[in-house]
């Protein structure tokens, strides 16, 4: 459990707080930690549950003390009743504080919590509510004290990954010697995940592959974003060698790449924050997100910005937070924010249709980018820059701004390899210069329809893909450089003086 939240603990028993409310899905990492305070201080540890009703938690194995007291009013009595000087911890106790619910029972338990608050403070009881969900009405703020534990440490994690690996030490055939860089990779992979997690996910590792697997490891995080209903996984399988050109903004990521490991929090420094890649349709900055993942075994999480607003008031801001909250209990991440331009666009102007909730929903990502300490690093891409406002596009929010222009002669060769050499073509069968010259204006991703259009008209004539396939099919080709000159001509001329280029152009 994290050192700092054990002591708050401690510090709100001591000083006779009366209701503490517990967030955590961990329950078992929780009652550990009350079960020292309450042997440090000389209390004993009650449990209940819908279930089960009240039973002793002094030791690891529960004790029923009354079972009969399911009923949440009962189990509110027997805390209220007692004379004993004891921590009472009432588990997944906020359905009957929903005040959505405006049942009976519900105005009830409100009322006898407020009832018993004084009584607690005044004696030695301390009364914890312990849930995975922060719910209780209005009238309980004043005597209710959140308290929100953290997921677990890598200290902590360590921990499980050293039972997980005693456990297997009999079975022969599993990888268990790790490098001190290798086990940090495992820890870091696994953050983000509860102890009990952590512990499923290295087992599964070792059963799998015989070795502990950061693929595997990251894999699990999935479920998480998945659960979220807003964040989309994305498996990537492409790193740098499928991205053409672009190797100022190349090596810029590889440096970044390294900032990650605790030996560059011992040297100084901070964890990069993220990058906005502005340039013209097609040409990569997709592909860089994807690439980046994949280069450092980092999951890559893309938002929908869609998905954020509901139709329900307060929702949409909800689960702008929920989104925020779950990037960061996965990281170290990527989150993906694919045409940024669209999800800013009209916030000035969003009070007039929708009460400000578009402004206050990207009022607190722009916040979050300013101010997040976990290792989230967040890619952002546009395509038109008049779109975003100014605020999105100040110093702190990103490290850096890359524009990722329309690529030269010599990137469309290796754009053009990569593309003939992805579909099992070998690129010295092909007049890559000529290729190159005859696509001036062209993006990667025109570039890549060409070869396929290519093998789409061999595959009809049943032979194999040649350099004339492609120039035909060049020639059919109107580009976005030529259909958008004007916009792109501006954008240009902006990313000169506002912007790294993301390719070195001699």
């Amino acid at each position: 459990m994290n050192a700092d939240r054990d002591q708050e603990l401690e510090v709100l028993i001591r000083a006779r707080y009366p209701i503490i409310y517990v967030v955590s899905w961990e329950e078992r990492r929780v009652e550990e930690s009350l079960r020292q305070v309450a042997a440090r201080r000389k209390k004993k540890l009650y449990g209940w549950t819908v279930t089960k009703g009240v039973f002793s938690l002094d030791s690891l194995k529960p004790v029923s003390v009354d079972p009969g007291a399911k009923d949440p009013i009962q189990a509110l009595e027997y805390v209220a009743s007692s004379r004993e000087s004891a921590i009472f911890v009432l588990k997944d106790f906020h359905p009957f504080l929903d005040e959505m619910r405006s049942s009976h029972n519900n105005v009830v338990v409100a009322r006898k919590l407020r009832d018993i608050a004084t009584e607690l403070k005044e004696s030695r009881k301390t009364l914890v509510i312990l849930s995975p969900v922060l719910q209780f009405p209005p009238e309980l703020e004043k005597d209710i004290t959140v308290l929100d534990y953290a997921l677990p440490t890598l200290e902590e994690l360590d921990q499980s990954l050293e039972r997980v690996i005693r456990s297997a030490r009999s079975q022969a055939s599993v990888k268990l010697k790790l490098s001190e860089e290798e086990r940090e990779r495992v820890l870091k992979a696994a953050q983000g995940l509860t102890c009990t997690e952590a512990e499923n996910v290295f087992a599964k590792s070792l059963v799998m592959a015989g070795k502990l697997d950061l693929d595997i490891i990251v894999a699990e995080k999935k479920q998480l974003i998945r659960k979220s209903r807003i964040l989309e996984y994305y498996e990537s399988t492409e790193n740098f060698d499928y991205v053409g050109g672009m190797a100022a903004l190349k090596e810029w990521l590889r440096k970044r790449g390294l900032a990650f490991s605790e030996r560059a929090r011992h040297f100084g420094l901070p964890a990069p924050k993220g990058l906005l890649l502005l340039g013209v349709q097609g040409a990569g900055k997709s592909l860089i997100a994807k690439a980046v993942a994949s280069q450092w075994q980092l999951p890559l999480l893309k938002l929908d910005m869609g998905r954020v607003f509901s139709e329900l008031v307060g929702s949409s801001e909800q689960n702008m937070r929920t989104v925020l909250s779950t990037a960061e209990s996965v990281a170290p991440c990527l989150l993906w924010l694919d045409e940024l331009e669209k999800g800013l666009a009209g916030t000035a102007s969003s009070h007039r249709s929708d009460a400000g909730t578009a402004a206050r929903v990207f009022g607190s990502l722009l916040t979050w980018l300013q101010e997040k300490t976990a290792p989230v690093f967040t890619i952002a891409t546009a395509n038109d820059i008049n779109l975003l406002p100014p605020e999105a596009l100040r110093k702190g929010r990103f490290d850096e701004i890359f524009f990722i222009d329309l690529p030269d002669a010599q990137e469309r060769q290796e754009i053009f390899a990569i593309h003939l050499a992805k579909r099992g073509r070998d690129p010295e069968r092909f007049d890559l210069v000529t290729l190159s010259q005859e696509t001036e204006g062209f993006s990667g991703a025109e570039i890549e329809q060409v070869v396929i259009s290519g093998l789409y008209d061999a595959f009809e004539a049943g032979r194999e893909l040649e350099t004339q396939d492609l120039l035909r099919n060049i020639a059919a080709t109107v580009p976005l450089s030529q259909t958008m000159k004007a916009q792109i001509t501006a954008l240009r001329d902006w990313a000169c003086t506002h912007a790294r280029p993301a390719s070195i152009r001699k």
